[in-house]
């Protein structure tokens, strides 16, 4: 397979050259107006960031290209699924209600914000792929019933799947609830070691009320050190007790966990992008060690890297994930607390137990994309 180009620009600046100019700069350049807009509805995918992360794409790039889209005869709107876990996005309202008060609404990003899977986050349509996890895929039906996908993703790390980039943010942020549980069934957690202190984070952030803090076991929840309790009988695998564990003792049982969340991660995106045309962009800025999912986020473990585009989610993917490990860590980041080396994977390095490049490989079968790319300045 050829390689894929990946366009590039960095964060440098002038006085006549600020970051939404050479944003536009980027997208012309990167030959996505070949696409044709022309009284199409243009699926602007983004992750609107849970209340109280900071670290999300901001509202002013999408206005760029919004304005572009609709200058070519498109019909633009912004989008995301709601969550599994229990938060400030698990619903229609609340989920809009978050994105305004993130600053996305109609003047700031020049369209409207749609909820791909409706009121309550059922309402899907079901696309068969017939793969080898999914036989079928459950996919917002605003998404689906789009012409053309445009992903908007803030490249950072993530707890399960290692980072989170296009492959990410469309095939996890596009499923309907059922089907984000169907791509975490076969996730759940493992409580480890020696340093659970009881707190009830996980307890009380559990949408499934599947973790109690108590003294003794019972036959199907298993407990070390009988503090926190995992009921695998309710548990959905969604990871949120991973992310709000405050000593790093929630973790996936395995690396095959990993593997198997980001095939199906993989199988999702196939089934959303194999008859529509799309483009994708990825915002190497304010890299936090975990998703944006989470309601705070903690400082970038690299310095900003710039944004990158194509129309191949994997190499772009690729891509940038090659620019982080090449970037130089922030020494008082998470990832500089945990080393004071040089490091090839500081995704690994951070989530330990997660192969984050299975998923690319297997897109790459799925013919979705190619990791081969160049990278164009």
């Amino acid at each position: 397979m050829e390689k894929s180009k990946v366009y590039f620009t960095d964060m440098r600046v002038d006085y006549s050259n600020n970051m939404l100019v050479k944003f536009k700069k980027l997208l012309l350049n990167s030959n996505m107006l070949d696409m044709d807009f022309k009284d199409k509805f243009v699926a602007l995918k983004i992750h609107f960031g849970e209340y109280g992360n900071l670290a999300f794409i901001k509202p002013n790039y999408i206005k760029i290209i919004a304005d572009i889209i609709k200058q070519k005869g498109g019909y633009p709107f912004i989008t995301d699924a709601s969550t599994l876990y229990s938060g400030t996005r698990s619903d229609a309202i609340s989920h809009i209600n978050t994105a305004e008060l993130n600053g996305f609404n109609t003047i700031t990003t020049g369209c409207p914000i749609i909820i791909a899977d409706g009121l309550k986050g059922n309402d899907y349509k079901e696309i068969e792929v017939d793969l080898k996890h999914c036989s079928t895929v459950k996919i917002g039906t605003a998404i689906m019933e789009a012409d053309i996908v445009i992903s908007l993703n803030h490249f950072k790390g993530h707890e399960q799947s290692g980072f989170g980039g296009a492959l990410k943010n469309l095939g996890m942020g596009c499923g309907s609830k059922l089907g984000k549980l169907e791509m975490h069934s076969g996730t759940k957690p493992i409580i480890e070691g020696e340093l659970c202190i009881s707190c009830g984070l996980c307890e009380k952030n559990c949408n499934q009320r599947a973790i109690s803090i108590e003294k003794n076991c019972n036959q199907r929840a298993i407990s070390i050190e009988k503090n926190a309790i995992i009921n695998y009988n309710k548990c959905v695998g969604c990871g949120e007790c991973i992310v709000v564990c405050p000593k790093n003792t929630i973790l996936q049982k395995e690396e095959n966990q990993s593997k198997i969340l980001n095939e199906k991660i993989a199988e999702y995106t196939y089934g959303i992008l194999k008859d529509k045309q799309h483009f994708h962009i990825n915002f190497i800025t304010n890299v936090s060690p975990n998703c944006d999912c989470f309601p705070a986020n903690d400082m970038p473990i690299v310095p900003d890297i710039g944004i990158t585009a194509s129309f191949d989610p994997v190499a772009i993917d690729m891509a940038s994930a090659d620019l982080v490990n090449k970037a130089p860590i922030i020494e008082n980041s998470l990832l500089g607390e945990i080393s004071k080396n040089i490091i090839d994977d500081k995704f690994k390095c951070i989530h330990g137990n997660v192969d984050w490049e299975s998923g690319l490989t297997y897109a790459e079968e799925l013919k979705l994309g190619t990791k081969k790319y160049e990278l164009i300045n």
